[in-house]
């Protein structure tokens, strides 16, 4: 079981980043602003506590749930790498390899808990990440999303006002690079180089 000895700053920054830049809660802003438009208030706690939820379930039961397919949390990595690769090159060249259900109207758990936060890229980038880095850090990486998926949910009107279109897309952009690097990372990590 990790101890306090294995948390290094180091660590959660770039688990925090990575899940950051996969959640894209920036990135989302247009896409929430529309879904408050169409369905009134956001329950911003509600749609928080889901996503976590999500997450830590996958963090928690994943490698078993892996074991029961009779794969490897390191094959796993490599293949959430392949995702996260692609799902920063959707992110600089604006391609869309990921495609999400429109159309729902069930409020703060569909669309917007699931997938827009904890869809198939967040949750298969933390069983990646269990793969590089002490859980310690990957839940305070964790944890530090939800916050600021909190404060961006309930703060949408006010970051549309400060970021306007180009500053979410060169923000989008940003992240997308760092992914990229984050998902070669991990691919060399685990198939050996």
């Amino acid at each position: 079981m990790p101890g306090l000895q294995d948390i290094m700053l180091s660590e959660i920054i770039t688990v925090f980043i990575t899940l950051f830049a996969v959640i894209d809660i920036l990135g989302s802003i247009p896409v929430l602003i529309g879904l408050k438009k169409k369905m009134g208030e956001i329950n911003s706690l509600q749609a928080t506590l889901v996503s976590g939820g999500l997450m830590l379930v996958f963090f928690f039961a994943g490698g078993e749930m892996l074991n029961f397919m009779g794969l490897d949390i390191a094959s796993f990595a490599i293949a959430g790498s392949i995702i996260i690769f692609f799902l920063g090159m959707e992110m600089i060249m604006g391609l869309e390899f990921f495609k999400t259900e429109n159309g729902s109207k069930s409020g703060s758990i569909v669309p917007i808990a699931f997938p827009l936060i904890a869809g198939s890229g967040t949750l298969t980038t933390i069983m990646s990440l269990k793969a590089s880095y002490h859980y310690s850090n990957i839940l305070i990486g964790i944890v530090i999303n939800l916050v600021i998926i909190f404060l961006c949910l309930r703060s949408l009107n006010l970051i549309e006002k400060l970021l306007g279109p180009s500053g979410i897309m060169v923000v989008r952009k940003f992240f997308g690079v760092i992914l990229i690097a984050i998902a070669v990372k991990i691919f060399k990590q685990n198939v050996g180089l």
